[in-house]
């Protein structure tokens, strides 16, 4: 097996030169050309040799090759029909790597992991266009699938709303998916200078370890995420307000009034100050009132 020979912007450039690659706006393209970045995104995903790694969006193979070097097995899955055969090439030397042409949210990972894992949960690794990263990750955590960890470049601003708490700006509802089904830590951050073409925003690198089990009690999980939702819709409005407006919620302000009371929360308060915890206990009272 090859040393990773990609990661420096001019093996990139006479890759994509020999095949004319053209980038797709649409898929949101963007390539790391930066090996320090590329090592701290593996020191992040904690690869080990026996580990099965599904990578979400290989591009034309930079990560996996460096992936592929550190770990048991890589299963590439890839959206962008004219990268197969540039990642054919890329990785032909490398026996341990499959590359799949396919939507990631139409892969069966549950299937992934019993065929190629025996079962056991297995370590994500993504760049993800910054479009399509909330549905990628909370689709991950919500299907059930068994995933250990998921470690991803993100927009930077993603990164710190997926890690803040209460009473920051950047906190809402991503913020308390995320929390409730893993522990994130941003990594490292990017900027846009090791990406060809360069993003206009800054990057970070993020690694969500999944919780063995939610951090919170909550009768009603989904419940719970639509009460979130409800309360950061209007951000400037009471909670109150928020749940009383929501059309997917059928409570009369009286039995949420009563159910704040029951938590011991102010009657103005907004949903930007509840910890999950809080959140959890709120859904609790409102099933009970």
């Amino acid at each position: 097996m090859k040393d990773p020979y990609l990661g420096n912007p001019k093996k990139t450039i006479e890759v994509l030169q020999k095949y004319d690659f053209v980038f797709q706006k649409k898929f949101g393209q963007n390539f790391l050309i930066d090996p320090h970045v590329l090592d701290k995104i593996m020191n992040a995903a904690d690869i080990q040799k026996e580990d099965f790694v599904l990578e979400i969006g290989p591009g034309i193979g930079t990560m996996t090759q460096y992936l592929a070097c550190r770990a048991r097995e890589v299963f590439a899955v890839e959206i962008d029909r004219a990268l197969i055969p540039i990642l054919e090439d890329t990785l032909k030397d490398y026996g341990n790597v499959t590359i799949l042409n396919q939507d990631i949210l139409k892969v069966d990972i549950k299937k992934l992991a019993e065929e190629h894992n025996q079962g056991k949960p297995v370590k994500v690794v993504a760049n993800l266009p910054y479009y399509i990263t909330t549905p990628i990750i909370m689709g991950l955590f919500e299907e059930d699938v068994p995933v250990e960890s998921i470690t991803v470049m993100v927009q930077k601003e993603v990164a710190e709303r997926m890690q803040t708490g209460p009473g920051s700006k950047d906190y809402g509802a991503l913020s308390l998916a995320v929390q409730y089904y893993a522990r994130p830590y941003i990594a490292a951050n990017v900027p846009p200078n090791c990406f060809m073409p360069r993003p206009k925003v800054g990057s970070a690198v993020i690694r969500l370890t999944r919780h063995e089990k939610p951090p919170v009690d909550v009768k009603d999980q989904k419940l719970m995420f639509r009460i979130i939702r409800a309360s950061f819709n209007q951000r400037r409005k009471t909670l109150v307000n928020g749940l009383k407006n929501a059309s997917d919620l059928e409570f009369s302000k009286e039995d949420i009034e009563k159910a704040l009371s029951a938590c011991g929360f102010p009657m103005g308060i907004r949903g930007e100050a509840l910890t999950l915890q809080d959140f959890a206990d709120l859904t609790n009272q409102l099933l009970t009132t």
